[in-house]
């Protein structure tokens, strides 16, 4: 299918050029000798683990046997489409709106277009996910994160 050909070429360079900025970060001369680049780093090599075996599996499907009609093929190309906007749009409001409002918002409606009609669990795996990774990094890991709108 050519949308899975897409999407697992786009997922590489993603992970390329996620690591090329994970390599960017300075790194200080006295503290932890890993610095600030570890855990960036192991999330990287995750991001490539991935989107190699997100390629192997692409190159093992057999084209001839997805049976994909034409107007399928479209709808793939549109939400994927969709889906890349939505991702620029949350990126761009993240510092502005904060974390807690903006993730939500972006996780809820991604939840919406996946999970249609399942309104009760994506609007508690949105909140859910939001606080969770929230109270992780800020209040266990001491990451700043952007507050935005609220004042806490």
């Amino acid at each position: 299918m050519r949308t899975d050909r897409i999407i697992s070429g786009l997922t590489l360079l993603l992970a390329a050029v996620y690591l090329y900025a994970t390599s960017r970060i300075p790194t200080l001369e006295i503290g932890d000798p890993l610095g600030p680049k570890a855990f960036p780093i192991l999330l990287g090599i995750a991001l490539v683990l991935g989107a190699i075996l997100l390629v192997i599996e692409t190159l093992r499907a057999h084209p001839a046997d997805t049976g994909e009609k034409p107007r399928e093929s479209l709808h793939h190309l549109w939400l994927i489409g969709g889906v890349t906007l939505w991702t620029v749009l949350y990126f761009s409001v993240f510092d502005a709106v904060g974390y807690l409002v903006s993730t939500s918002v972006y996780l809820l409606v991604m939840t919406g277009v996946f999970n249609r009609g399942k309104w009760i669990a994506n609007v508690l795996t949105s909140i859910l996910f939001t606080i969770g990774s929230y109270v992780l990094f800020v209040k266990i890991l001491g990451v700043v994160l952007p507050r935005g709108i609220l004042s806490f």
